[in-house]
């Protein structure tokens, strides 16, 4: 459109390759809200299109596939009310690797006024709701398989709950924040599970765990947190499993008897509230995201995914900053 206000976004031009360009800039419609953002997480999920796979067509929308945005309401489409241009905002959109974007006024969260850092509320979210739905309660003996960002957060709200956590990881920084935020015990695990499984039980009085957090979406993992959950326990599946098929062992999950849980949440709602749920641990300082977050610029978008890949020692989520 000519005079159109315009905007840069990263376009992921083709696999580990993303370009800077310079697009029009979104116009909110009806009940949407344009965001001038301040910044975006960088999820997990997007490392795969990242990486490239046969199914993916290049390139990706401007801005895609970002949607952990926060920044500040530009303009407000008709019939949106409650928000106002300048109110802090988090989105849950899908082209967030940008300076601008656009949501449904239900897809936006305003964030609390104490809250000055970077809110990647959808990976937050993510957090909260696996906490949630895990139904970890005071006295709880958890054990948490994978401290990357969404399980030390569910780590944090379950060692608030009461709960007892004893965190289990390969990398010595994550065991560190772990023990930060309150873990009772941690371990650096090995290439022996069954080392790691007595050693594990040992950490929690010589008994399986109540309730098992896995936390980081692949088959190794899957299967040392379906050995360390007790006989009517609960298995919590938090890692995106994104890679292909699992295999289980059905045996031992029938002969055990637990409950297994897919802590991933698709409905809008639920989204929301668990962005709520984190926003006000965060505000009321009960939660601290912000030792968990590397800082890039937008134009560095691609060293950005490269570190999500690599994970060098220090290394948790990688944030965007425009």
């Amino acid at each position: 459109m000519p005079g159109a206000a315009r905007m840069r976004a990263a376009v992921l031009a083709g696999p580990r390759r993303f370009e800077i360009v310079e697009v029009d800039r979104p116009a909110p419609g009806p009940g949407e809200v344009l965001v001038r953002l301040e910044g975006c997480g960088v999820c997990g999920s997007s490392l795969v299109p990242w990486q490239g796979r046969e199914w993916f067509r290049y390139p990706f929308p401007p801005g895609a596939p970002g949607h952990e945005g926060w920044g500040r309401v530009a303009a407000v489409g008709q019939d949106v009310s409650g928000l106002a241009p300048g109110d802090r905002v988090a989105l849950l959109s899908g082209a967030a690797f940008a300076e601008y974007d656009v949501a449904p006024v239900g897809r936006v969260v305003r964030v609390p006024d104490a809250i000055r850092g970077p809110f990647p509320a959808e990976a937050l979210g993510c957090g909260a709701n696996v906490f949630r739905r895990s139904g970890i309660r005071a006295g709880d003996q958890v054990a948490l398989v994978g401290a990357g960002f969404i399980g030390l957060v569910a780590l944090r709200l379950a060692v608030l709950s009461g709960a007892r956590v004893v965190a289990l990881s390969r990398r010595e920084t994550a065991l560190a924040l772990a023990r930060r935020y309150g873990a009772a015990e941690t371990l650096a695990t090995g290439a022996d599970r069954g080392a790691d499984v007595a050693r594990a039980t040992a950490l929690a009085g010589g008994r399986l765990f109540d309730v098992v957090v896995e936390a980081v979406g692949n088959q190794a993992s899957l299967d040392l947190s379906s050995e360390l959950v007790r006989e009517g326990g609960r298995l919590v599946v938090a890692g995106y499993h994104q890679d292909g098929p699992r295999t289980v062992n059905m045996w031992l999950w029938n002969w055990r008897g637990i409950d297994v849980v897919n802590a991933h949440e698709r409905d809008p709602r639920v989204q929301r509230e668990g962005i709520l749920a984190a926003a006000g641990a965060v505000a009321e300082g009960r939660l601290d995201p912000e030792p968990l977050y590397t800082a890039f610029p937008l134009v560095g978008v691609g060293a950005a995914f490269q570190a999500m890949e690599e994970r060098p020692e220090g290394f948790l989520k990688a944030v965007l900053t425009t």
